[in-house]
């Protein structure tokens, strides 16, 4: 989802003041920017596109017939948080990150929560998401959510907004991590007039993180360190590079289903010198394939019986399983609730204000206004499902309020904000475009930490209101300002 309409006064510039003044956050960047050369910026910005092909960051569009490899479009323009807006944002994600692991504890034991009243039951009762073989079972270390990446939208000055969850497998550190070395090797010397917070730790705090992780007494490792794997679907998947970027570089093995198998009661995977347990593993494959013994039985990609291997307290999956609850729509429009409930406090970041369509009132209301909201499904991702109703034709109306009468508990319906606007690099000059974020935070026994920055996801076109990268967005380096 984005803000309504294109740019204009009412959606507020993080870089441009209504004067036409800079903004504090970006008065170095911009002081450094007035003193280039337009045609050398020109030529960057099309080294960093030769920059981007050749190191293969690429990703697949799904559409009717096949999937279509693209590159990531990057703009070199960064987006500028000041180092208080980041004290501010992490106070708020550490919350509801904290609050989402509770969450999930409780869901798969007591259900506190729902025995309270304070969610219905019928969010998971048939939820795929939710999985019985999870029930009464605590990962190690008491640890559901290890990587979560939190969605978050601008309108204001102090306003910031969480748009989703994304607590299954969240995607994009790749990207973050290479548009800043992509703009550290282009600039130089602009990093030694901003002071901006460093990101490049993060595949080294990832395996600290995962390794803290391990269940007891588990360290298979060289030194007697907990061995940590990635587990990729394979090569055709859409964040093969993601997957085999972080592995290298953690130092950690990059395996498939296929390199791994049950043997006395471990984890191994194959080594040139036999089978090795593996204490961690950082999976990228979704709950359905990940054991053919527990759940798709046709699955080639998981591992058979690592489930049973996981419930005896072996292994740590990063992320557990079942984790995805977390992701759905419909458990999002809780998430004040959730975070009251579990922490005892307001939350920090305020979720979009969200219709329920499962609902009658809300259904009707969203009937009423479908042209003024944007309606997504509950289990969708990536742009796809949803409609956009300010810039959506009567025809596509139409056409979702068919789809919606017929299955309301599908969709949730949130109004379209006003999202805030960055500029992007273009051949007339810098134009505002609508941006969000999604910060990165690990969550181990040892404690949270959340990389100063994130990913920031752009509309390139003029006017877009998606900025997902499968829908034709694309990316920025985001830079937190050291005090």
């Amino acid at each position: 989802m984005a803000g309504k309409g294109s740019e204009s006064a009412s959606n507020f510039d993080e870089m441009k003041q209504p004067d036409g003044g800079v903004r504090p956050a970006y008065a170095d960047y911009c002081g450094w920017l007035d003193e280039q050369d337009a045609a050398w910026l020109k030529r960057k910005s099309s080294e960093a596109d030769d920059s981007f092909r050749r190191t293969g960051i690429t990703f697949n569009v799904y559409g009717e017939d096949e999937a279509e490899e693209r590159l990531i479009p990057f703009d070199m323009v960064p987006r500028i948080i000041t180092a208080a807006e980041w004290r501010k944002l992490s106070r708020g994600i550490e919350q509801r990150v904290r609050a989402l692991n509770s969450f999930l504890y409780d869901l798969y034991h007591r259900q506190e929560i729902i025995r309270a009243g304070r969610v219905p039951e019928r969010l998971f009762r048939g939820n795929d998401a939710w999985l019985q073989n999870m029930v009464g079972f605590t990962p190690p270390g008491g640890i559901y959510t290890h990587i979560v990446g939190i969605d978050l939208v601008r309108t204001g000055p102090d306003e910031f907004f969480v748009l989703e969850d994304n607590a299954r497998t969240p995607s994009g550190v790749s990207y973050m991590l290479e548009n800043r070395e992509t703009m550290m090797s282009m600039f130089p010397d602009l990093f030694s007039q901003v002071p901006v917070e460093t990101v490049s730790n993060y595949p080294r705090r990832l395996a600290r993180s995962l390794a803290a992780s391990a269940p007891p007494g588990c360290a298979h490792g060289k030194g007697g360190k907990p061995r940590v794997a990635v587990l990729t679907p394979g090569i055709y998947n859409s964040a093969y590079f993601e997957h085999a970027f972080l592995a290298d570089q953690m130092g950690a093995e990059l395996v498939e289903g296929s390199d791994l198998r049950v043997i006395d009661g471990l984890v191994q995977m194959r080594t040139t010198r036999g089978y090795a347990p593996v204490d961690v593993l950082y999976r990228r494959v979704d709950d359905d394939y990940l054991d053919p013994l527990t759940f798709e039985p046709e699955s080639v990609l998981g591992v058979p019986g690592i489930m049973d291997v996981y419930r005896a307290g072996k292994i740590t999956i990063a992320n557990a399983p079942g984790t995805g609850i977390c992701d759905d729509k419909a458990i999002y429009s809780f998430m004040p609730e959730i975070v009251e409930f579990y922490t005892g406090e307001k939350p920090l970041l305020p979720n979009v204000q969200t219709w329920r369509c499962a609902d009658d009132d809300s259904l009707a209301y969203v009937l009423d206004n479908l042209s003024d909201l944007v309606v997504k499904e509950v289990h969708g991702s990536g742009g796809y499902g949803m409609l956009i109703g300010p810039t959506a034709s009567k025809k596509e109306i139409r056409t979702f309020r068919t789809k919606l009468e017929a299955n309301p508990q599908n969709y949730i319906a949130q109004p379209t904000l006003s999202l805030s606007t960055c500029p992007i690099y273009t051949k007339k000059g810098l134009s505002p475009r609508h941006v969000d974020l999604r910060p990165f935070v690990l969550f181990s026994p040892d404690g949270i930490e959340i990389t100063p920055g994130g990913l920031t996801r752009v509309a390139l076109k003029k006017g877009s209101l998606v900025v997902n990268s499968s829908q034709g967005g694309g990316t920025k380096d985001t830079w937190v300002l050291k005090d």
